[in-house]
C-alpha cells in the first residue's frame, strides 16, 4: 500500500502576514517542524508564516504571556 504523504510535492506557500514565499513540504518534515516556536494555528484570517514571522508571532506571544 502507497503511503499518500509519500507522494505529495512540496508546496509553495505565501505568508499570511508578510507574503513571502516559502516552501511546506506535507511529504516529511518541515522548517517548522524544527522550531521552538509553537502557536495555535490557524488564527482567524491567517493561514502558514514565513519563519521570520512565525519568531515574531511567538515572541510577541510570549511577552503578552509575561
Amino acid at each position: 500500500m502507497t503511503n499518500r504523504l509519500e507522494i505529495q510535492p512540496s508546496r509553495r506557500l505565501a505568508c499570511s502576514r508578510c507574503g513571502a514565499e516559502f516552501t511546506c513540504s506535507l511529504a516529511g518534515p518541515c522548517w517548522c517542524a524544527e522550531e521552538v516556536a509553537r502557536l495555535p494555528m490557524p488564527v482567524d484570517g491567517e493561514d502558514c508564516l514565513c519563519r521570520d514571522c512565525l519568531r515574531k508571532a511567538a515572541a510577541q506571544a510570549g511577552a503578552k504571556a509575561q
